[in-house]
């Protein structure tokens, strides 16, 4: 994220340099204000943290000032109790890419931050932060700076490098050898779709061998290690996400899967899910017919439920501004899928020609037999 981060104010630098040329471009100097207020959150506020993934701090300080009346860009910086912030321990765009006078820092940030400040799993901590201010080439540092104190979560010094689902509960049986292996989307977090048994005894390993193998279990929404298993109240497919950062894990049951036709704003086929994190459904498919041509727009909808908790989520291109057909030789690639919010038209694939009129078979892989999560469309 700290690579992310400087490359983020990187580009953006780049823009609002080109912006403080003159027509004959040469370079204008801008100066700027220093952020002269911090807002929030208080000197010296202890937080308890939450191993959610949605839990988080909000920052907030004075907006800068600078001379051409740009909008200057923000940076939080973070740094040891008895630092100058010469070398932050690690800095963070603020929200909306830098351009806000504020930023909403997850609480699983937070704890990789102050474990890069050498603060060990479970033992509490205190840095301090403050705000830079940049504008062009041009970056003033704060004139305040708060302290912040936190008692890091219980994560796993060790992360495992793969993670395998098995038990009597689980898809694949007792037959280690037929462990379902896990997506792995980021460092120590990791990821499968697949159907638990009520009441059936389940638990992950790191390692097909027993002789070498890690085992881990699910207590109460945290991952523990140890020999013991879990299990679910409700047989149903679930997305199952283990955070090993944090030591905590998320169910989400997904409860229908379908093809949702963008023209239509509707499901007009159900897939059914075939085991491995793998859902398929046949159907015809028939283009909308509009004044200037034949819309193919389409993206799929999940049904899920968390909590007790229901809501909708859709499935798109990771190129979520792709508006092109398939081409005929198209490359996987383009069919690969992330999850977006809800919503008619956006984040969407369009058919190939072909398949106006045609009977198809829909393949979706959420496993990670791919790499990615990904989909196949087939003309029957």
């Amino acid at each position: 994220m700290k690579t992310k981060s400087n490359i983020i104010i990187a580009l953006l630098s780049v823009l609002f340099i080109s912006a403080a040329c003159t027509s004959d471009m040469e370079f204008k100097d801008v100066k700027l204000t220093p952020v002269n207020k911090l807002y929030a959150p208080v000197d010296g506020k202890g937080l308890e943290l939450l191993k959610s993934s949605t839990a988080s701090l909000f920052f907030e300080w004075e907006a800068s000032k600078a001379e051409d009346s740009g909008a200057p860009l923000y940076e939080v910086v973070f740094d040891k109790e008895n630092g100058d912030f010469s070398n932050p321990v690690y800095r963070i765009v603020a929200d909306e890419m830098g351009t806000q006078s504020h930023a909403t820092i997850s609480h699983k940030d937070l704890n990789k931050i102050w474990g890069m400040a050498g603060i060990e799993a479970g033992a509490t901590g205190t840095l301090k932060w403050t705000v830079v201010s940049s504008r062009g080439i041009n970056s003033v540092t704060a004139k305040e700076s708060r302290k912040l104190t936190l008692t890091r979560l219980l994560g796993f010094a060790e992360l495992p490098t793969q993670l395998y689902i098995t038990g009597d509960g689980s898809e694949a049986g007792t037959n280690v050898d037929n462990a379902l292996s896990c997506s792995s989307p980021e460092q120590g977090v990791y990821e499968i779709f697949t159907k638990l048994e009520a009441g059936k005894k389940y638990h992950f390993i790191d390692n097909k061998n027993p002789a070498v193998a890690r085992t881990f279990y699910i207590d109460n929404k945290e991952i523990k290690e140890g020999t013991a298993e879990g299990t679910v109240a409700e047989t149903a497919i679930y997305r199952v996400i283990l955070d090993f950062n944090i030591a905590s894990v998320k169910f989400i049951q997904v409860k229908k899967l379908g093809l949702f036709f963008c023209p239509s704003n509707a499901v007009i086929m159900d897939l059914s899910y075939k085991g491995k994190g793998i859902w398929q459904g046949e159907g015809k498919i028939e283009f909308h017919q509009e004044s200037w041509g034949r819309d193919e727009r389409y993206k799929f909808q999940m049904e899920i439920s968390e909590d007790g908790a229901a809501s909708i989520v859709h499935w798109g291109p990771t190129n979520a501004s792709l508006d092109s057909r398939p081409g005929a030789n198209e490359s996987q690639a383009y069919y690969n899928m992330a999850q977006y919010g809800a919503s008619q038209w956006d984040n969407k694939w369009k058919f190939a020609g072909e398949m106006d009129g045609a009977q198809v078979r829909i393949t979706i892989y959420f496993n990670s037999d791919k790499g990615v999560y990904t989909h196949t469309v087939e003309k029957l």
